[in-house]
């Protein structure tokens, strides 16, 4: 079976480690592609390819300020990704109570 264009929807789009890593990176906080490629520590040609992805799928919004470029995240781009999550958040609070549980049920034995 081929695989989806990483331009085909948001989901293929982040699949991408990097890209991953960019999106975080622009959490709350618009940079330039210069300062994304300090932070990340990729070269200007990478992270603009990232970029472009990223752009064509909406999970980025970009700004032109003279010859500089500007991103910042795409909130309800965003929402499908964080809406598909949340259906593993029940599973990952009940992991967590065992957890605490345990570790609880450990200490009082000390």
């Amino acid at each position: 079976m081929s695989r989806a264009a990483t331009t085909s929807d948001v989901f293929n789009a982040v699949a991408e480690p990097r890209r991953r890593e960019i999106l975080t990176v622009l959490v709350g906080r618009e940079r330039s592609v210069g300062e994304l490629v300090e932070l990340l520590g990729l070269e200007q040609p990478s992270v603009s390819k990232h970029l472009r992805v990223l752009r064509e799928v909406e999970l980025v919004k970009a700004r032109r300020e003279g010859k500089q470029m500007f991103y910042q995240t795409n909130a309800d781009a965003i929402k499908p990704l964080h809406d598909w999550a949340s259906h593993f958040q029940q599973y990952w609070r009940h992991n967590l109570s065992r957890l605490k549980a345990r570790a609880e049920g450990l200490e009082a034995e000390r």
